[in-house]
């Protein structure tokens, strides 16, 4: 059963509708239907992130990602993470008032920066532990390249193994640049060499990210987030459930 219900994303978030009613079949096919998880979001806010602003990408993935999170947490919010060369925001979108939430928060922004992955990760890590929660956190990761110091974000995601955080990283833009090299080493770091758990996945969204279908983009965000969770609850990282 999902936290949130139907009737509840009808009169809060009526445009959500259809996104929450995609991401429930996603969640039921990849055995997930009764599966509570924190969600956060993190988006790039780099100079050639610009037109992904521009264009409303960052927006419909930030109302995708809330039509997931209402049925896997109760609270109706996604903290959210803006980053480039240090965090430019950490901020939260809700069911209510989410239409135009993204092109609000980014008015208040200043410049646009560099990319640096283990600042915005080390967010996440902060926000999930201080907030005392015990379910596992899903943590949706929008870039448009690699990192500035990669060292650094190969180390926190390493470190980040031993948490019940799942790192489900997706890239903006052409899906043959060498920018996303770095993503596709993350996401095949060795276990138990690197990190005692796979905790992260990698997938494109192309250069039209909004042309995604609903359903695709579900499931290439929860494709490997069951693996996971059996792996995490086997060495103890999260409580059986």
């Amino acid at each position: 059963m999902a936290a949130i219900s139907l009737r509840k994303v009808e009169e809060t978030a009526p445009a959500l509708v259809s996104l929450y009613k995609s991401a429930g079949v996603s969640l039921v096919k990849h055995g997930l239907g009764d599966q509570r998880a924190a969600v956060y979001l993190v988006v790039d806010y780099s100079g050639s992130m610009k037109p992904y602003y521009k264009d409303g990408s960052v927006q419909a993935l930030a109302d995708r990602v809330l039509g997931l999170s209402a049925h896997l947490d109760d609270d109706g919010q996604v903290p959210t993470v803006f980053f480039s060369t240090d965090i430019d925001a950490v901020e939260t979108i809700e069911l209510a008032g989410h239409q135009g939430r993204i092109e609000r928060i980014v008015a208040g922004l200043g410049h646009m920066g560099k990319t640096s992955y283990h600042l915005a990760m080390d967010a996440v890590i902060d926000h999930y532990l201080d907030s005392g929660a015990k379910d596992p956190a899903l943590v949706v990761f929008q870039t448009d390249g690699g990192p500035i110091n990669k060292l650094a974000a190969e180390r926190y995601l390493c470190k980040a193994a031993r948490l019940p955080l799942f790192w489900q990283f997706i890239g903006f833009g052409n899906p043959s640049s060498k920018q996303f090299d770095f993503l596709r080493k993350l996401d095949d770091l060795a276990v138990p060499g690197k990190r005692v758990v796979d905790n992260a996945g990698f997938f494109h969204a192309g250069d039209t990210p909004r042309s995604v279908p609903d359903d695709v983009l579900y499931d290439r965000l929860l494709g490997e987030f069951p693996q996971w969770l059996r792996a995490a609850r086997a060495q103890g990282i999260c409580a059986s459930g």
